[in-house]
């Protein structure tokens, strides 16, 4: 019994081992790569700036803490597989990243620190934030982006936004979509993402019942995207963009009703 106990503790042994072992060589990357970051942490006097005459006697301050996230950002992978996602991350050449990856089955990768900097959002505008690389948690989920998303993928993500939202007191409001901070060039999570059911569980603002509204005579459309945080150098992307978002829509053109709601909306955002 003791040597059939042995086998199954090594067999599993070699067995975590060849799982572990395909991403070997970029899981050494990323902990060369952070120990690096921490070098440059732990340096007295500090090195970390431009080379200004600064004052002979250094004096570090003890009032600090790591900077954190005040946005999640939600992206559809646009690729087939998990397993090609995850290949895609690991490859230094692509220059993209996320922080976590959720599979169609549920199954969560956190692929990079919290406090660290993804390269998920790209060229991207949020409000008066510019940098949501510097500022955000990127999620992505594995979804070629013409499908719906599994329940076993939701339930994993509502979790993993309850904990966030919490770790990082992140506010309800800054819980978007890569195709709200960046609408001329994507248009992820895909339209039939569930924003509602996220709304509801406290991630992103959503609306009422907008047919008894009364639209204002000096209701500025334009201006009521700007204020729930569109950038509107692009108007026909930042419509198509607020439409996917908050009616599984994406046609261009916003009528009486779209209207109605983006008013409404907008006063969540003042």
């Amino acid at each position: 019994m003791k040597h059939r106990l042995a086998f199954i503790i090594s067999a599993a042994i070699i067995l975590y081992g060849c799982s572990q072992s395909k991403y070997a060589a970029t899981n050494k990357s990323y902990k060369k790569q952070v120990k690096s970051y921490a070098k440059i942490l732990a340096e007295y006097p500090l090195k970390d700036s431009a080379g200004m005459p600064y004052a002979d006697d250094w004096v570090g301050t003890t009032n600090l803490s790591m900077r954190r996230a005040n946005y999640v950002i939600i992206h559809h992978t646009a690729q087939n597989s998990c397993e090609q996602t995850l290949q895609t991350f690991t490859l230094p050449r692509t220059q993209v990243s996320a922080h976590y990856v959720i599979c169609r089955d549920g199954t969560v990768h956190h692929m990079l620190n919290d406090l660290l900097r993804a390269h998920h959002a790209g060229v991207s505008k949020w409000g008066n934030t510019t940098d949501l690389n510097s500022s955000s948690i990127g999620i992505e989920l594995d979804n070629n982006g013409f499908e719906s998303f599994s329940e076993a993928q939701m339930n994993s993500l509502l979790q993993l936004l309850d904990r966030l939202k919490k770790a990082y007191s992140i506010p309800a409001s800054n819980f978007i979509g890569h195709g709200d901070i960046a609408p001329t060039r994507k248009n992820d999570p895909n339209w039939r993402f569930p924003w509602k059911l996220l709304s509801e569980k406290g991630f992103g603002n959503w609306y009422e019942d907008a047919a008894n509204i009364t639209l204002p005579d000096n209701f500025n459309h334009l201006q009521a995207l700007r204020i729930v945080g569109y950038d509107i150098k692009d108007t026909n992307a930042a419509i198509v963009g607020f439409k996917r978002h908050w009616l599984q829509d994406t046609t261009r053109g916003l009528n009486t009703e779209q209207l109605k709601v983006l008013y409404q909306l907008s006063k969540k955002y003042q």
